[in-house]
């Protein structure tokens, strides 16, 4: 399902869109550039929460903030997967 966003750019960000659209780029259409400049910073945003969670555990461990793991660390992979 896809729904519409009406967008009001300045000049020079208008010009960039346009730049980045239509022969000889990788965009047939501003809305397609714009779409993956949306996807891109989606995951760029995921991949930071993902850091900032690996670095809190290094904190958690370094300052003796753990609990001895006593399960099958190969089962819980396997059921995180699905």
């Amino acid at each position: 399902m896809s729904t519409t966003l009406n967008l009001s750019l300045t000049d020079e960000l208008r010009t960039f869109v346009d730049s980045n659209c239509g022969n000889g780029t990788l965009y047939a259409t501003p809305s397609e550039f714009v779409r993956d400049l949306l996807r891109q910073r989606k995951l760029q945003q995921e991949a930071q929460a993902i850091r900032e969670g690996i670095l809190a555990g290094y904190q958690d461990a370094i300052a003796g903030r753990t609990v001895e793991f006593k399960g099958d660390l190969q089962s819980l992979l396997k059921k995180t997967k699905r």
